[in-house]
């Protein structure tokens, strides 16, 4: 089996998607709400009649539940197909890591814009645009710096970088972005469908990006917040 916590995140995430609580996915899974609670929190391992049962209740594979792949229907994606995967021209030879990052990245940004341009709110739009174009200006700095090339290629000086200004600039766009999607809510504005299915028909193949992404950083916020 997988690794438990690439489980237990998959487990978690998928309750989640489809919107009942532990109690009820425990109820119709034939077990325990604290059974199902050690699973999803990796306490516990299950075994395999559970892992059946699951990959049935949230229509998935096993490979997927377990973690082994991407797809959700279970194909196994091999280190061609990752290559291969990535946008002519952009493939990152040599690294089969930096190749699948920057395909769950590039496919979790892309539904995420698929679904503001679904709401159609200009502001919302332009402050993501924003938050993420300045977390890849601190990263890309970063690495600029370290490689020993000049910095006065940047308008912006090495001190200013120095004290955050990306983090500042992409708090700001957070704040706005929020309150731009408050705005629509306030407004009772038609929000995209969210479930999994909607998500996979409306973005298939893409859609498992973002759920990789979402459950790699939820634990590891999670994590995070219990030091």
């Amino acid at each position: 089996m997988a690794s438990t916590s690439e489980f237990s995140r998959t487990l978690s995430l998928l309750r989640r998607e489809r919107g009942v609580s532990q109690r009820t996915a425990a109820a119709d899974l034939g077990i325990s709400q604290a059974l199902l609670s050690h699973y999803e929190n990796g306490v516990r391992e299950p075994g395999l009649s559970f892992v059946v049962k699951a990959c049935d209740y949230y229509n998935v594979s096993a490979d997927f539940i377990l973690g082994r792949t991407l797809s959700r229907e279970g194909s196994m994606l091999t280190r061609e197909e990752v290559l291969n995967a990535a946008e002519p021209g952009n493939i990152l030879q040599g690294s089969v890591m930096a190749t699948l990052q920057s395909k769950l990245l590039s496919g979790a940004v892309g539904v995420l814009f698929g679904l503001l341009g679904k709401l159609g709110d200009k502001a919302a739009i332009n402050a993501a645009a924003s938050y993420l174009g300045s977390g890849v200006y601190q990263l890309y700095r970063h690495l600029y710096k370290a490689a020993g090339a000049n910095e006065a290629y940047f308008a912006l000086d090495p001190a200013g970088c120095a004290m955050g200004m990306a983090g500042a600039d992409m708090k700001l766009s957070e704040n706005r972005y929020a309150h731009a999607l408050r705005s629509q809510a306030a407004r009772k504005a038609e929000f995209p469908d969210l479930s999994a299915e909607a998500l996979a028909a409306a973005y298939p193949g893409r859609c498992q990006s973002l759920t990789q992404v979402l459950s790699t950083a939820d634990a590891r916020l999670n994590k995070l917040s219990e030091q």
